[in-house]
């Protein structure tokens, strides 16, 4: 699973204009719900482990959401999780309605949560292998690929692969608290 980073005081790329696109934090339950096709439960539980959902929309109609996390984050997976350094956030579980794909959404929603985040300087995101459309909407938001995770025995997180030799690349080493298992 690649990561990338975007630290405060990167460029933010000029994307394609969305004109009705806005974004902002949700606490609506249900919509979180129906949008994410997770269990009432699921939200509520997230919700109150601190993780803050955020919905886009489109001529005001709900189509993408994704969480930030500021305290601990996990990959469920594989059974991980970490603590968020002070000044950090996590962000996962990414999702545009199928109708509303390759319009852009992805990337604006991630700049939108970036400049509405106050306080945080360091943002942090991963994608399934194989999922190009992910990492594109990601690299066009502006991040930077730093990092993947080698997994053992098909279900084990051994360590970080690092894609460079950087201050970044070494941030995410201690962001996930994992050893350096292979370099570039």
């Amino acid at each position: 699973m690649p990561f990338a980073t975007w630290w405060r005081g990167d460029p933010l790329p000029a994307l394609s204009p969305l004109p009705t696109f806005s974004a902002q934090p949700a606490r609506d339950v249900h919509l979180i719900a129906r949008l994410t096709e997770c269990s009432l439960q699921s939200i509520e539980a997230r919700l109150e482990a601190d993780h803050h959902p955020y919905i886009a929309y489109l001529d005001g109609e709900a189509v993408a959401c994704g969480w930030v996390a500021k305290q601990r984050g996990g990959i469920a997976e594989f059974q991980f999780s970490f603590a968020i350094p002070s000044g950090n956030a996590y962000l996962w579980d990414f999702l545009t309605l199928a109708q509303w794909r390759g319009r852009g959404v992805y990337p604006h929603l991630l700049q939108s949560i970036i400049e509405q985040e106050e306080g945080i300087d360091y943002f942090w995101i991963g994608y399934e292998p194989g999922n190009e459309a992910s990492a594109h909407g990601i690299r066009k938001a502006g991040f930077h690929e730093v990092s993947d995770l080698v997994i053992a025995d098909g279900d084990r997180i051994e360590g970080l692969t690092l894609f460079e030799e950087s201050e970044r690349a070494q941030a995410s080493v201690v962001f996930f608290n994992l050893p350096v298992v292979r370099g570039m």
